[in-house]
């Protein structure tokens, strides 16, 4: 029966996340709620996805905070959050034993519906989320991702979405979040699924290329139950479709939603207030993201490519980035890009393209991947990527999550004389590197968000890439030797590659030339960063260092991780030798191209 469609407002969750890479502040929330909650959405997204990870890393927020202060203000209108499967709101499968106290905790702090995907359409990922919250009470929003591929049929869409309802999905959402569901398309898939399932369906797409508008319109037609819509100053681009126009569209039809429009817009102007005041863009539709029918690029992700490549002083190479993911996810088995598949193949994509060579690093993320870690892919594998990776190794068969073991009482432990809280324990769970700075900002009394923070590391060490650029351009000189003090490190640089380095104390940098020749000089190679991020020593917080200073190590072995662009990107040696220094502190930000260990040649 058709009438009226549900709207569920994105503002506050995946708008921001779309278009202001997910960095809207709970002070920017707070003041519109009550109204938000006074307009009779269906339900308002407000919490997971990438807003939890960007709560602690960069915004120095508590994302269980956040939550609890959205609750009390918005009393009527249903909670909703986005939850990646297994992956929970990080990027990796985490333990059933994590996946079931995360779904408690969220209920307790109040989301009524939780939307839950799995990147890969594996829906032995969303069993377990699922089961837990039915185990809640709470509504269970199986997602169906869609995609366009050679794997990808209207026939598949409607499999999974038949076997989402007989797991117990309260409801079934297609989320296209690349924009590339066309209006007939939509028309088509919407009606089979409301013929076949015997649940409401629902529809989140985005703008993107400019379709989401009239698919919405076909999919109403067709008879869908609820659709995903944004306040306009965060609507447009690679966002939602604007409530405004959808409302007014309807408004006078068999379809009107009833929405006061006059609020809407009162609405409106507060967002459009924050986005002046935090300097944030408007949702726009560029040529990158009309070709969204190439490159197949979602909405989220294309702001987040713009915003990595910037922190990698590229950014004017991303026609170069999307032309390499097709190709890319064509090489994986054609992934759906969406978290965390979006980030595996984007981020191969990146270094691919940076490092002017394909595959020369592969991030453990993908390695996981081409495993089995994180489901099974739609097609298959390309032999030769495979054969890079699984080194005469088969990928697992089983459920991911059933080679992981339980984790909560370990991850207690470890916090013991740090914290005690439940959902405190659940964020390290999950991202023990970035809870752990949290807890520690959190402790002094820090209030500084953590971009500002990176910035100020950054900038002292900006004289280490001059460092590598001296080493590589002193053989085109006729100077013999260079000595150059930076923060904590003196380097003698001399012909033939050769370098000297030791740490000190300065005041402030000097460079000074000398002309005389010296051979007390090592045999020193310097491991530099492939790429802007954040330089991790370790495996995991308790864990041994990956090398200490004077390890023997051998070519090809890992010395660190540099986390950068959500991904952990392993660092290898490319000489054997032994490490001589280790010139940066776990837990640093780190320049691309900057010297991360001295290794004395053997």
């Amino acid at each position: 029966m058709m009438g009226k469609v549900k709207i569920t407002d994105t503002t506050l969750r995946d708008a921001h996340q779309s278009l202001w890479a997910t960095r809207m502040r709970t002070e920017d929330m707070l003041p519109i709620a009550e109204k938000l909650d006074s307009v009779g959405y269906y339900s308002l997204e407000v919490w997971g996805g990438a807003t939890f990870d960007v709560c602690l890393r960069y915004l120095n927020e508590d994302p269980w905070e956040r939550l609890k202060l959205l609750r009390d203000k918005i009393k009527k209108t249903k909670l909703q959050m986005l939850l990646r499967g297994q992956n929970l709101v990080g990027y990796q499968h985490y333990p059933d034993d994590v996946v079931e106290r995360f779904v408690a905790k969220t209920a307790e702090y109040g989301i009524d519906i939780f939307r839950i995907f799995d990147a890969l359409n594996d829906i032995r990922n969303i069993e377990k989320p699922l089961k837990a919250v039915k185990k809640e009470g709470k509504l269970a929003q199986a997602t169906v991702v869609y995609t366009i591929s050679p794997v990808h049929t209207v026939e598949h869409y409607v499999e999974t979405a038949l076997k989402l309802q007989d797991m117990g999905a309260d409801s079934i959402c297609v989320k296209d979040m690349a924009g590339l569901l066309k209006p007939y398309v939509a028309y088509d898939l919407i009606s089979i699924l409301k013929e076949k399932l015997s649940i409401p369906v629902q529809l989140h797409s985005h703008y993107v290329g400019g379709m989401a508008v009239t698919t919405y319109i076909k999919a109403i037609e067709a008879g869908v139950d609820a659709i995903d819509t944004a306040s306009a100053p965060l609507a447009y681009g690679t966002s939602q479709p604007p409530i405004e126009v959808i409302t007014g569209m309807l408004k006078d039809t068999k379809y009107d939603n009833g929405l006061d429009m006059e609020k809407l817009f009162e609405i409106a102007e507060y967002f459009e207030g924050i986005r002046v005041k935090r300097g944030f863009e408007r949702g726009m539709t560029r040529l990158s993201d009309v070709k969204v029918y190439m490159h197949q690029v979602p909405g989220g992700m294309i702001s987040n490519l713009v915003s990595q490549l910037k922190q990698q002083k590229a950014e004017k190479r991303l026609n170069e980035v999307l032309e390499e993911i097709p190709k890319v996810r064509e090489d994986l088995g054609y992934p759906p890009l969406v978290t965390p598949t979006s980030q595996i193949v984007g981020t191969q994509a990146v270094l691919n393209v940076l490092l002017k060579e394909r595959y020369k690093i592969i991030p453990n993320e993908v390695k996981q991947y081409i495993l089995g870690y994180y489901g099974k892919p739609p097609a298959p594998i390309k032999d030769e990527i495979k054969k890079r990776v699984l080194n005469g190794n088969e990928p697992i068969t089983v459920r991911p999550a059933d080679k992981l073991e339980p984790i909560m009482d370990k991850m207690k432990k470890d916090l013991k004389g740090v914290t005690e809280k439940e959902e405190d324990i659940i964020s390290y769970a999950m991202f023990p590197q970035v809870a752990l700075k949290f807890f520690e900002n959190r402790k002094n009394g820090i209030v500084l968000n953590n971009e500002d923070a990176n910035i100020s590391e950054r900038g002292k060490n900006m004289n280490l890439k001059e460092i590598s650029e001296l080493i590589k351009i002193i053989d085109e000189t006729k100077i013999n030797e260079i000595n150059l003090e930076s923060e904590g490190l003196k380097i003698s640089i001399k012909k033939g590659g050769t370098a000297e380095v030791h740490h000190c104390n300065v005041e402030e940098n000097k460079l000074t030339v000398i002309s005389t020749d010296s051979n007390s000089a090592r045999n020193i190679k310097i491991i530099t960063s492939p790429m802007v991020g954040t330089f991790y020593a370790t495996p995991a917080p308790d864990a041994e260092p990956f090398v200490k200073v004077g390890d023997i190590v051998k070519e090809g072995q890992v010395l660190c991780i540099v986390e950068a662009m959500k991904l952990m990107n392993e660092v290898h040696s490319d000489v054997n030798g032994k490490i001589a220094k280790i010139l940066v502190k776990n837990g640093e930000m780190v320049e691309y191209d900057q010297p991360l260990f001295e290794i004395e040649e053997v």
